[in-house]
């Protein structure tokens, strides 16, 4: 053979390898994006049979030292369940006629409910299954307002119990108030019937938890509120809602701020309209307006949030938080979970203090539980037990009500494990390798900030968003942790961290969930990163400089996309992301009724496409009256989107 024809062999060889290789590269990512587990893969989601009839708008849980599940309803009943995570649980009634029983707690053999107007410690002295004994540890005042729910109790370290009471709804329901005395505050109570008035400033506290014994809790969304939130609730502490202040005069109040000093320097936003009538405040895009974060250099005692939830991504009315022992759900012990109402989800939090304050990250972790999330416990079996309603409200799922529960198949999910500040941007850890080559890409990585109004106004959009460039990432040597060089960190900010493109290094999969939001209270202090030592390679700079050459990019240096015609019918893997930036998912379904109607239904009332933006921008509640929740108005969704939000809601009246 001589050495032409060897050379042609040997180059045929070599090409006919690339094209080998480019073909599995495809393959792989191809089996990557089609392939890539999801939730369901790891945490099934099972149901605990009741028996038929029994009504579970479930109210509290709590798992006795023997294993049995106490389940009271908002309709006033107690079950207990044994054998809980069998197939055949028993359902025995251990009391009922009780007066909307919110929470329950075990100690000494006795079971601690909340009801609406008390504290109620209940008895089986006869030891036949059944409460004989009903005994009043505290009952507070009521004013007969139907929103005066009650939460708790939960028990603190010295035997002690929390409680915490929500504000009244007057009919200008859009400013909750403090009708009696301690609404909208926690409360400490002894045994003995002891009291202490503990914080103020809450408005919806329904998920109130113990963790390594300090008392945490979730709020709503609502006035003063612009998302939900997890916070530490310290005695003396303001937790942001002003009604409760008017109570802070009373002698034994551990906070002295008055409602005068507040509304000093915080416009309540009372309006009216022509005829006099209080009219709901609406958010106004250009104001100049004040953050949460400004607040408190004014207001001291103002409690910021440890870790937001954006509002609409990561619920909309959270509930209990709950901590993961060891063993169970993996990867992922000593983190917490917290349950939403509205979107029937659990999300998982990563808490680290810096500079002695909490924050950390928050992730989505498991949806598409059957009704609203507002209690969780932990079985023996390492299962997490959830205890369902929407009553009235509206939830995601189809079911009104029930108990069910998450159980991990011991697989390890692909995912973000943790996200820790670092003084110079932030380290991910990972619960599998990733594949280096994608990791020490600067494109895999987006962050960007925003944060929330503090204000009168139900909710709040996100405001002052801003990008923050990454310049370098450092990748162990075990692939298990990823530090990111981050310019632009914002105190105080929610930091929204998407990691779209990476992969892990066994099977070149993506994570389950791609994105955090990491609260920043503080940037910690200590080494940065040389620029030496790490990864400067950025492919979408190559990219757009390859598109450059070619002279298919705009003047900023984006890649230009021949323009879809103006009326062009978004799909909905098209539409998808945009509704859910704009948190339209929150409220609404494609097919199926949730909070809002479906999509379907408002596509049938032939609305215009101009008419279903103006609608979009400026609701219309009356047109939907058999929905107890008003959509609030969303002027803030830009031109271009609200547009293809409406061609495509319209498409779906064909």
């Amino acid at each position: 053979m001589n050495n032409t024809l060897k050379q042609m062999i040997n180059k045929g060889a070599f090409l006919f390898t690339l094209v080998v290789v480019a073909l599995l590269s495809d393959i792989k990512n191809t089996f990557a994006q089609a392939e890539s587990p999801k939730e369901d893969d790891f945490f099934k989601i099972m149901k605990v049979p009741a028996p038929e009839g029994t009504i579970l708008e479930v109210g509290g849980l709590c798992t006795l030292p023997n294993g049995t599940l106490a389940v009271t309803t908002r309709r006033g009943d107690i079950f207990m369940v044994e054998n809980p995570t069998g197939q055949h649980p028993f359902f025995r009634k251990f009391a009922s006629g009780l007066h909307e029983v919110l929470g329950a707690a075990w100690k000494d053999g006795a079971l601690y409910v909340v009801q609406r107007g008390e504290l109620t410690k209940l008895v089986d002295t006869n030891m036949d299954g059944k409460a004989d004994v009903f005994e009043t540890i505290y009952a507070w005042p009521l004013s007969g307002n139907y929103h005066e729910y009650s939460f708790g109790p939960k028990i603190a370290p010295d035997g002690s119990f929390f409680v915490t009471l929500n504000l009244g709804f007057p009919p200008d329901w859009w400013h909750p108030k403090s009708f009696v005395p301690y609404r909208g505050w926690a409360l400490n109570i002894k045994e003995d019937g002891t009291v202490t008035p503990w914080a103020a400033g809450f408005r919806s506290p329904c998920g109130i938890s113990m963790i390594d014994g300090e008392l945490w809790y979730a709020d709503n969304q609502g006035d003063w509120v612009g998302s939900g939130s997890i916070m530490p609730i310290k005695k003396g502490a303001f937790m942001g809602h002003p009604s409760s202040l008017v109570w802070t005069g009373l002698p034994n109040s551990p906070l002295k701020l008055t409602s005068e000093q507040f509304f000093a320097k915080n416009n309540p936003r009372i309006e009216f309209d022509k005829n006099g009538q209080p009219v709901k405040p609406q958010d106004v895009v250009n104001e100049k307006f004040k953050t949460e974060f400004e607040a408190k250099k004014e207001i001291p005692e103002l409690q910021l949030p440890a870790v937001w939830l954006p509002h609409g991504i990561l619920g909309i009315s959270n509930s209990e938080i709950v901590k993961i022992p060891e063993g169970a759900f993996g990867p992922f012990a000593g983190q917490l979970l917290i349950c939403d109402q509205g979107q029937s989800m659990v999300d998982r939090i990563f808490l680290e203090k810096v500079n002695g304050e909490y924050q950390g990250a928050a992730w989505a972790f498991r949806s598409g539980f059957q009704s609203g999330i507002v209690r969780l416990a932990w079985l023996p079996d390492g299962s997490l037990a959830a205890g369902e309603t929407n009553r009235g409200w509206g939830s995601a799922g189809e079911a009104t009500m029930g108990l069910q529960r998450l159980v991990w198949n011991n697989k390890v999910p692909f995912e973000m494990r943790a996200i820790r500040a670092m003084p110079d941007g932030f380290e991910i850890e990972f619960t599998k390798p990733v594949d280096k080559k994608v990791a020490e890409d600067i494109a895999s990585y987006s962050v960007e900030s925003f944060i929330y109004k503090y204000h009168g106004v139900y909710g709040s959009p996100p405001v002052n968003t801003e990008k923050c460039p990454i310049v370098g990432v450092k990748v162990s040597a075990d692939g298990l942790k990823a530090r990111l060089i981050v310019n632009n960190l914002r105190k105080y900010y929610i930091h929204t961290i998407t990691l779209a493109a990476i992969r892990d290094k066994e099977n070149y999969f993506n994570l389950v969930h791609p994105t955090a939001y990491y609260t920043l209270n503080n940037i910690p202090e200590g080494q940065k990163l040389s620029m030496t030592e790490v990864s400067t390679v950025n492919s979408a700079q190559a990219t757009a400089s390859t598109d450059l050459k070619k002279g298919t990019v705009g003047k900023k240096g984006a890649a230009v996309k021949p323009a879809a015609p103006v009326n062009a019918v978004p799909t909905y893997a098209e539409i998808q992301p945009i509704l859910l930036k704009n948190t339209c998912l929150s409220c609404h379904n494609a097919t199926k009724r949730q909070v809002g109607p479906a999509y379907v239904d408002v596509a049938k009332r032939k609305y215009s496409v101009a008419e279903l933006i103006q609608l979009i921008h400026s609701p219309k509640p009356e047109h939907w009256p058999d929905y107890s929740t008003p959509m609030p108005p969303m002027p803030q969704v830009p031109k271009d989107e609200v547009r293809k939000i409406a061609l495509w809601i319209k498409s779906l009246a064909k």
